[in-house]
């Protein structure tokens, strides 16, 4: 009788510890997927910085803001300390820089730029917004 016993013991725990190992397992892995996810955006994302800093340089932006001095438009910095990296974000500026406007940096409207297209109106404003500190 103490012989089942002691084998029923053993083998409830030898299942209960198999269980556990199985699901630390699949805890491991399910972080190294999310690790892997992440590095893939920000690669992506540095790419598209990049590329902004670069079609920055190629347009005329710089003749209405600059990186830190308010000009006839908001300094880079001023804009990327007011507007977080965010998708929506991203859309809505890179749509005022296609479409052009004004009000929320004073009067004098900004220029449509209906030849910037819109993955390119992208990557510049991801660059502007990663100039926050």
């Amino acid at each position: 009788m103490k012989l089942k016993f002691i084998f029923s013991c053993c083998l409830f725990i030898a299942v209960l510890g198999s269980n556990d190992a199985v699901f630390s397992q699949t805890k491991k892995t399910a972080k190294t997927v999310t690790k892997v996810t992440t590095t893939t955006r920000s690669a992506a994302g540095k790419k598209d910085i990049e590329a902004g800093k670069m079609l920055i340089s190629k347009s005329d932006c710089m003749g209405c803001h600059s990186l830190e001095n308010k000009m006839v438009g908001p300094a880079y910095i001023t804009i990327a300390q007011t507007y977080p990296m965010t998708d929506a974000n991203v859309t809505a500026l890179s749509q005022k820089i296609i479409n052009g406007g004004s009000g929320k940096w004073g009067q004098i409207p900004m220029t449509p730029h209906p030849g910037i297209t819109s993955p390119d109106a992208k990557k510049i404003v991801k660059y502007i917004l990663s100039l926050k500190k």
